[in-house]
């Protein structure tokens, strides 16, 4: 019941932030103009396009299966696909994606993998997803700074926010996986300053839960030593998964009909949107991603700019949202008549 009472309250938070974004950005427009730029777009384009975000929805499946593996435990890689979907569709509805790994672990339990094993797998994917963005955002200003000139002048303080968020998250989540000891402390005693300055209130139940989280972290850091071949190979897999997430708007340039800008600006523009939007409390940086689209991608799309944020965003993020609502009810569909058996 509470679940069910969350994914209402999710898809009406979604809802409302979707109606905004769609005032904010469509007010004013030619609308009309728009629909018949979008009409004529090459189809087999875009089909390519939906085949990259099924693409980045499984390679996290993968990714899933090739560390439960790990672990000894043996799954079959649809299941580990249901589980991939079942994230993505949670994250995708919840603010800062807050919502997607509990409810892995609560379909990870229905095939009994213990959930330590499950928390520490799913934080490795949090780690490494986030560090891709943190290698990609930092190459960008250290290696390309034409293509920031280019492209990122009217964006950067977004651009850096989004950075420097990211880079706190990786550096703070590595410091509690290498250094659970210190983090601990340094925890503890900014919750007992919290609480003094009455902040926040004094709860057992907090430091409690606090300390058990921290378990999670040793867990994780005793792992990491232990399969570092296996670390490595979930960071490549996760670039070769976010890149093909990104080029699924250059499919986009391409059913336009485009040409004249290269693959790779087209790939590291939309990273600059990921890394810009995805700290922010918002299901998909929905509203701050659709604006930084048509202000960075001006210079590439030019007269169909708009038409081209909505079937890209509809391609990065309402079809994937679709695809793994898809799949989640799939999962809960077969977890229902698994246990009626």
């Amino acid at each position: 019941m509470q679940v069910k009472k969350k994914v209402v309250y999710n898809s009406l938070f979604l809802l409302i932030v979707f109606l905004l974004t769609i005032y904010g950005v469509f007010h004013g427009q030619d609308l009309n103009q728009m629909f018949e730029a979008i009409k004529n777009v090459n189809m087999i384009w875009l089909l390519r396009g939906v085949f990259l975000v099924l693409f980045f929805i499984w390679g996290e499946s993968i990714i899933i299966w090739y560390m439960m593996r790990s672990f000894g435990i043996k799954l079959k890689k649809r299941i580990c696909f249901l589980f991939s979907s079942v994230g993505f569709f949670f994250s995708c509805i919840t603010p800062s994606a807050t919502g997607g790994q509990p409810m892995q672990i609560y379909y990870m339990k229905k095939e009994k993998i213990p959930i330590p094993f499950a928390t520490v797998i799913l934080m490795i994917i949090t780690i490494t997803y986030k560090l891709v963005l943190v290698i990609i955002g930092l190459g960008i200003p250290l290696f390309a700074r034409g293509f920031m000139h280019q492209y990122l002048n009217s964006i950067l303080p977004v651009f850096y926010l989004g950075l420097a968020l990211n880079v706190f998250c990786v550096s703070f989540m590595t410091l509690l996986v290498f250094h659970p000891v210190l983090a601990e402390k340094i925890i503890l005693k900014s919750m007992d300053l919290l609480e003094k300055l009455h902040i926040i209130k004094h709860k057992e139940s907090r430091t409690d839960k606090f300390k058990t989280s921290m378990q999670v972290y040793r867990e994780t850091a005793a792992y990491l030593k232990k399969h570092k071949i296996v670390i490595f190979n979930v960071i490549i897999i996760t670039f070769i998964q976010r890149l093909a997430l990104f080029a699924a708007t250059y499919t986009v340039y391409k059913a336009f009909g485009l040409s004249g800008t290269g693959i790779w600006d087209i790939i590291f523009l939309q990273a600059v949107i990921s890394v810009s939007v995805d700290m922010l409390p918002l299901p998909g940086g929905m509203g701050i991603s659709e604006s930084l689209f048509l202000k960075i991608f001006s210079p590439v799309f030019h007269a169909v700019t708009l038409p081209a944020m909505v079937i890209s965003r509809g391609l990065g993020y309402y079809s994937q949202l679709l695809i793994s609502a898809f799949f989640t009810m799939a999962a809960q569909i077969y977890y229902t008549l698994k246990g009626e058996r």
